[in-house]
C-alpha cells in the first residue's frame, strides 16, 4: 500500500507500514500558524486511525525542521489585551493535542531533525519516542528570548530525557544545542550525515514498522505511566503560566524586538 495525501501545511505519505508526516512550510523554517497545527492534527488522526500505519515518521520540508510559532500570527490575538488567552486557547486546543495524541499513539513515532528545531518544533521532536537528527541540525527552546517561558511539553520531555541540570541550562540560557551535543547530553538518539538523514531515518522508521507493534505500544505505555502520569497537569500548568507571560511587558517586546530583528531591551516587567 502507497498513498499521499497533501494538506496545506503538511504532507502525508503511506508506504510499507510507515506514514511519513513532512512538515510543509519551508518558506518559514515551517513556523507554526493555525492552519499547520490543525495539519498536523489531521495527520496524527489518521496515523492513529489507520491500521496499515504501523509507525511514524516526522520530518521537515527544506532546510529545518520547525523554527517555531510564528510570531507574526502569536495567540491568534488581535491586540495586545487578547493575546494571553489566545495565547492559552493555541496551547490548550493545538499543541496540546497534538503532544499527547504523540505520546498516547500505539505506535513508534520518530523525529529526523533536519536544521533547526526551535521552540514547539523543538518541543514536537522531543515528544517522539526516538530522535535522529542531521549533523547541522541544533535544538532551541527560545522562548526566554522573546519573554516567554517553555511550552508544549518540553518542561516534560526536557528534564525526563537530560537532567533538571541540563533542562535548567537550556530553558534559562536560549542558546543553541548543536546536535553532536544533543547526541552526548541524551537528548536524541543518533546524528548521522546531513546527506544520510533521509535514508537513515526511513530505514529506522521501517525497522519499527516491521516489528511487534503491540510490544511497542505497551512499552510506551508503561514508560508514560512511569514518566508522564502528570502530563495533562504539567501541560495546564505550561498553558497557565504562558498565558502570565504572554501579558507581560517584557513579552510583548520580546515579540516586538523578533519582528524588528534587534536585541530585546527586557525590563522584567
Amino acid at each position: 500500500m502507497s498513498e499521499t495525501e497533501t494538506l496545506e501545511t503538511v504532507n502525508l505519505s503511506i508506504a510499507e507500514g510507515v506514514a511519513t508526516i513532512e512538515l510543509n512550510r519551508p518558506e518559514t523554517l515551517n513556523a507554526w500558524n493555525a492552519q499547520f497545527g490543525a495539519d498536523v492534527m489531521t495527520a496524527l488522526e489518521r496515523c492513529r486511525d489507520e491500521d496499515a500505519v504501523r509507525a511514524v515518521l516526522i520530518t521537515g520540508a527544506g532546510r529545518g525542521f520547525s523554527s517555531g510559532a510564528d510570531l507574526r500570527e502569536l495567540g491568534g490575538a488581535a491586540s495586545a489585551e487578547e493575546r494571553p488567552d489566545g495565547v492559552y486557547k493555541q496551547l490548550t486546543q493545538v499543541y496540546h493535542p497534538i503532544m499527547v495524541g504523540i505520546r498516547e499513539l500505539p505506535k513508534p513515532v520518530v523525529s529526523a531533525v533536519n536544521g533547526p528545531a526551535v521552540g514547539i518544533g523543538c518541543s514536537l521532536a522531543l515528544c517522539s519516542d526516538l530522535i535522529i537528527a542531521a549533523e547541522s541540525a541544533y535544538f532551541l527552546l527560545a522562548f526566554v528570548n522573546i519573554g516567554l517561558v517553555p511550552d508544549g511539553g518540553s518542561s516534560l520531555w526536557l528534564p525526563t530525557r537530560i537532567g533538571m541540570t541540563r533542562a535548567m541550562e537550556l530553558c534559562m540560557l536560549g542558546e543553541r544545542l548543536p546536535a553532536a551535543k544533543a547526541l552526548e547530553w541524551g537528548l536524541i538518539n543518533r546524528v548521522v550525515p546531513d546527506d544520510s538523514l533521509r535514508e537513515e531515518s526511513a530505514a529506522l522508521a521501517g525497522r519499527l514498522a516491521a516489528g511487534p507493534t503491540r510490544s511497542y505500544a505497551g512499552t510506551k505505555r508503561q514508560l508514560n505511566n512511569w514518566l508522564y502520569t502528570r502530563m495533562g497537569e504539567q501541560l495546564e500548568l505550561e498553558a497557565q503560566i504562558q498565558r502570565e507571560m504572554a501579558g507581560s511587558e517584557d513579552s510583548i517586546e520580546g515579540a516586538i524586538a523578533f519582528v524588528e530583528k534587534r536585541p530585546a531591551r527586557f525590563k522584567g516587567r
